[in-house]
């Protein structure tokens, strides 16, 4: 038999054993079924929501580790840092994030590649062999080495203490491999099924009942390490929380709450909230986007990485070092530069090449509303955007879903006259019957942003004209008139629906899914705690993990003892 043939066999065994638990109890649901569907927020179940009091978990599907989840497991699970996810398809996003267990599911190429990358980093591991097995097959003896290494190193990339049925079934791929091949060969092919598991691949979880509540399941000590590691680190569970886990000091609320401001305080706490944000913010389109050369010939590709790098560090200093409040991040009057990024803007600041905090003139800075690589990016290859940036304050900062233009409807943008500013261009939008209805809640909105224009960069001008920034917000718990960004940013931080909106948010990012009918009272919890700590976003993160969201799960037919 092919060696290939061997670890097929215990994929389809371990992909069959995927969906029970070790004791052979109930199917676990199937990623993502119960969760929202279509990527459309807001509420989208049926049902009449419980009492407050009573756990009301929401739904939970299981999640699969997305690219970057991956990379960071292998790292930490195998010391391996040639981030081979990198090489897997994209990931579709839901709700504008990556990691929404609606949205990751697995194709075939995909399949594919987890193969290709489990035998790749199996054949790794192995050559150093006394470092992946922590044992010696000559003193210990082949079996008992194999069986201690099944035991312990699947105790870590299972993420809980494997059933005895498991580490036999694994045994007797490595006893197979071993007859045909040698020990090596048992102990990569053996390996090489782990890291293909559904056990590896998802964070499968099933819950303990709950004497009295059918409807609700406590996420048990293990499954809660792998909820906590990943939501604040993208990443397996350290020593620290398997032996909390292991010797019962995730019971409470308030052991979780310890071992979450513990993980804050750790480097790789602020790698993820960079994703969150990069995600929210969309930054990663600042390192692809394109200009059109004849309208900006002074545009160099060399200043994208630049740019991306003013947003991180602007993010990483109000949240860390900061404030880290959400009013900060939408009204600081400065920003990070180093002498090419002062240059490219045309302000006085550093010339060396370390960022620096630069406070900018009154008026031509809004937190991050105003960053030049996110006002580049809203904009047009061409020209600036009101719609993407009318949109952007709608989706991004506000929460609301703006629906598809009609299907007979042609989006161009109107074409670039240097005798007409950007305001008299877009009018017609908002005039057209068929446009008008979406249009009046984005030009207007996008209208205040002209004074930066399609590089991100201040302008005073447009079409040999004063800029107009003057606009208005309609169909919002704040609205009304205003006359550019700053005055704008004012407006959001003073609306509840602002603040709502980053609990939302975060809680899509932690939780993978969309919020629904049976988190209400999560996310009022959320949000009266977010108001109360001055909407400081690293409390925030912490009372993201002290939600019945995150300490229970939603019991499924046949489980909790309902029927």
């Amino acid at each position: 038999m092919r060696k290939s043939g061997i670890v097929m066999c215990v994929l389809l065994a371990a992909a069959a054993g995927g969906c029970e638990n070790g004791s052979g109890g109930k199917a676990a649901e199937s990623g993502g079924t119960d969760g929202a569907t279509g990527g459309a927020g807001g509420d989208s179940t049926g049902g009449e929501q419980a009492a407050c009091g009573v756990p009301q978990p929401g739904p939970s599907p299981i999640r699969r580790m997305n690219r970057f989840e991956y990379d960071n497991t292998v790292r930490d699970l195998l010391g391996d840092d040639s981030r081979p996810a990198q090489g897997f398809p994209d990931e579709e996003e839901a709700l504008g994030f990556n990691n929404n267990a609606d949205a990751l599911g697995v194709t075939g190429l995909l399949a594919e590649h987890y193969l290709t990358a489990a035998e790749t980093l199996a054949a790794k591991a192995v050559l150093d062999l006394p470092k992946l097995l922590g044992c010696d097959p000559q003193a210990d003896g082949e079996d008992e080495c194999a069986r201690r290494f099944v035991t312990e190193f699947g105790r870590r990339a299972y993420r809980r203490p494997l059933e005895d049925a498991e580490v036999d079934a694994l045994i007797a791929v490595f006893a197979a491999a071993r007859a045909q091949f040698d020990f090596e060969t048992g102990i990569r092919l053996t390996l090489t099924a782990m890291l293909q598991s559904p056990h590896f691949l998802y964070r499968v979880e099933f819950g303990a009942p709950i004497e009295g509540d059918d409807a609700a399941l406590k996420v048990k000590p293990y499954e809660l390490a792998s909820r906590l590691s990943y939501f604040l680190w993208a990443t397996m569970p350290d020593d620290t929380l398997f032996e909390a886990a292991a010797s019962g000091a995730l019971a409470t609320r308030e052991d979780v709450a310890a071992q979450a401001q513990r993980m804050l305080a750790d480097p790789r706490a602020r790698v993820t909230v960079r994703d969150f944000h990069g995600q929210w913010l969309h930054l990663a389109g600042i390192e692809q986007m394109e200009k059109d050369p004849d309208v900006f010939p002074e545009f160099d590709p060399a200043i994208r990485p630049l740019l991306r790098a003013e947003a991180d560090a602007f993010l990483e200093h109000v949240i860390w070092d900061g404030e880290g409040d959400l009013d900060t991040l939408l009204l600081a009057p400065f920003s990070f530069m180093n002498g090419a990024l002062a240059e490219y803007y045309g302000v006085t600041g550093p010339s060396g090449d370390a960022l620096e905090k630069v406070e900018l003139p009154e008026g031509r800075a809004s937190g991050i509303l105003t960053l030049g690589g996110v006002m580049a990016f809203l904009a047009k290859p061409n020209q600036t955007s009101p719609i993407h940036r009318g949109k952007f304050i709608r989706e991004r900062i506000l929460c609301q879903a703006v629906p598809p233009p009609p299907d007979n409807i042609v989006i161009t943008p109107p074409e670039v006259d240097p005798n007409l500013p950007t305001r008299e261009r877009f009018k017609e939008h908002s005039e057209d019957p068929l446009c008008g209805g979406c249009h009046q809640l984005l030009d207007p909105v996008g209208f205040g942003f002209e004074h930066y224009d399609g590089l991100g960069r201040w302008r005073d001008i447009d079409a040999k004209l004063p800029i107009d920034a003057s606009g208005e917000l309609i169909a919002a718990e704040v609205a009304g008139e205003f006359d550019g960004v700053p005055d704008l940013a004012a407006m959001l931080v003073s609306s509840p629906e602002v603040e709502g909106c980053m609990t939302r948010q975060w809680f899509r990012y932690a939780y993978g899914r969309a919020e629904t009918l049976d988190d209400r009272c999560t996310l009022d919890r959320l949000g009266d705690g977010f108001a109360a700590s001055g909407r400081d976003i690293q409390d925030l993160i912490v009372a993201l993990t002290q939600t019945d969201a995150f300490m229970y799960r939603r019991a499924q037919t046949g489980e909790g003892g309902s029927p």
